[in-house]
C-alpha cells in the first residue's frame, strides 16, 4: 500500500505535532493528541484515571518482557471492563474515555524502561495484545442462556484534528448494548461487542479477520453487524465494495493515495485482499427497517465504479465492475462490511451479516446519540425472531 508522504505531513504539521517529537518519544499521532485532549476534556481524559495509574504504577516495577505480557493481558481485559461499568454507571452515551484512557496506557507502556529496552518484535506483539484485549476481545463470553447470539463492532472517534472533543454513536452503541439481552416473539438473544480501531495498518495487518473469524468458523453466533457512523439517517449497506477511494486520513494521519480515480486494493498481512469487487449483505432488513425512532432507515444499494454511479438491485448487476465506493462508501465502514461478509462467505454462507450506518453527531451531542441507540437496540430486537 502506497502512503503519500507528503499529505502526512502536512497533516501533522496542522494538527500542530512535529515529526522530531515522534521520533525523539516513538509516540503515535494519536498518542500525542493526548495532552490536547487532556486540556480540552480534562473530565473525560480523566473518566478512567484508575486504570491509566495502576498500569503505569506497575509498569515502572516490571523488568522483563513477561512481566510486561501478563500486565498488558491483566490491564488491556480491565481497561474494557472498567469502561462497560463506568458507562452504565454515568449512563451518559460517551464513548470518548475508552479511546483516550487506552491511549494513555499505550503510551505509558511505550516510555517504560522494561519496554524499552526489548526486541522490536517483542513489542510490536506486545503492543497487539494490549490493542485485543482493551477492544474487548477477551471479554466476549455468551453466557446468558439465550435462544440467539449477537456479535456487533463500533469504531473508536476519528477526524479529531477537526474536533478533539468527536464522539462515535458506533463506539457508543459497543458500549451500551455489551452483555445485553433482548426479546421478541419468544425467542431471547444476548449481545457482545467489539470495538475497532480507525486506521488503514490494522486493517491491512488482519485484525478484523483474527477477531471475527472464529465466529465465523466455529458458528459461535446468530449474526454479525458491523456498525459505524454515516450520513444524515441510518443506512443498510447492502453492496460493501472491494476498494479504498476516500481520499481521508485515518487516526494516524495516514492517506492511503487513494481516490475515485484511481482505487486502491487493501492488504491482508501484505497481499492484496484477493475476493469479489462487491458482495453482499445478508442482514434481516425488511424486518430492522421497522424499527420506529426518529431516524430514518434506508436499504442502501447504491455504489460507485469506474464506469458509473448507480443503485444496483443485485449482484449480477455488478459482475465484472471495478469498484470505487461500495454501499458503505470508500473508506474503513466500508471496509469492515466487506472483510466481514467475506468471510462470512468462507465460512458461513447463511449466517446474517452486514453493515450499519448510524446519524452522524456533531463532536459530543449525548441527546442524539441516546435516540440513535435506542434505535438501534429496536432494529436488533426485530431482528430475533428470524435470525
Amino acid at each position: 500500500m502506497k502512503f503519500t508522504v507528503k499529505k502526512t505531513v502536512l497533516a501533522l504539521t496542522a494538527a500542530g505535532i512535529s515529526l522530531s517529537s515522534i521520533a525523539a518519544v516513538n509516540l503515535s499521532v494519536e498518542e500525542l493528541r493526548i495532552e490536547k485532549a487532556k486540556a480540552v476534556m480534562p473530565s473525560v481524559t480523566s473518566r478512567l484515571i484508575n486504570r491509566v495509574d495502576s498500569f503505569s504504577k506497575q509498569l515502572k516495577q516490571a523488568t522483563n518482557f513477561t512481566v510486561l505480557n501478563q500486565l498488558v493481558i491483566k490491564h488491556g481485559k480491565k481497561i474494557w471492563q472498567d469502561a462497560v461499568v463506568a458507562y452504565r454507571t454515568d449512563n451518559d452515551f460517551d464513548d470518548r474515555p475508552l479511546y483516550w484512557a487506552r491511549l494513555q496506557m499505550f503510551k505509558a507502556l511505550k516510555q517504560s524502561t522494561a519496554f524499552i529496552d526489548l526486541l522490536p518484535m517483542q513489542k510490536d506483539k506486545l503492543l497487539w495484545k494490549f490493542e485485543l484485549y482493551s477492544r474487548g476481545q477477551s471479554d466476549i463470553n455468551f453466557d446468558k442462556k439465550t435462544d440467539k447470539k449477537i456479535l456487533i463492532t463500533g469504531f473508536d472517534p476519528f477526524f479529531l484534528d477537526r474536533n478533539i472533543d468527536q464522539s462515535n454513536p458506533s463506539g457508543v452503541a459497543a458500549l451500551a448494548l455489551d452483555d445485553l439481552v433482548i426479546s421478541n416473539g419468544g425467542q431471547s438473544a444476548e449481545i457482545e461487542t467489539l470495538m475497532i480501531p480507525v486506521r488503514f495498518a490494522d486493517f491491512d495487518q488482519g485484525m478484523i479477520e483474527e477477531l471475527l473469524t472464529p465466529y465465523f468458523k466455529n458458528n459461535a453466533v446468530d449474526m454479525i453487524i458491523t456498525i459505524s457512523m454515516g450520513r444524515e439517517n441510518f443506512d443498510l449497506e447492502r453492496f460493501p465494495g472491494l476498494r479504498r477511494s476516500a481520499e481521508a486520513p485515518d487516526n494516524l494521519n495516514v492517506f492511503t493515495g487513494a481516490s475515485a480515480e484511481s482505487p486502491l486494493i487493501p492488504l491482508l498481512k501484505d497481499k492484496p485482499l484477493s475476493s469479489p469487487e462487491f458482495v453482499e449483505f445478508s442482514l434481516p432488513f425488511k424486518e430492522m427497517m421497522t424499527a420506529k425512532g426518529k431516524y430514518e432507515i434506508n436499504y442502501n444499494g447504491y455504489i460507485s465504479t469506474l464506469s458509473a454511479n448507480f443503485s444496483a438491485n443485485s449482484l449480477m448487476e455488478l459482475n465484472k465492475k471495478t469498484s470505487v465506493q461500495g454501499s458503505g462508501g470508500g473508506y474503513l465502514s466500508n471496509e469492515i462490511s466487506y472483510r466481514s461478509i467475506v468471510l462470512r462467505n468462507i465460512y458461513n454462507p447463511i449466517l446474517p451479516v452486514g453493515h450499519i450506518h448510524t446519524p452522524r453527531i456533531k463532536a459530543f451531542e449525548p441527546k442524539v446519540t441516546e435516540k440513535i441507540i435506542e434505535q438501534i437496540k429496536a432494529m436488533l430486537t426485530k431482528s430475533v425472531p428470524v435470525i
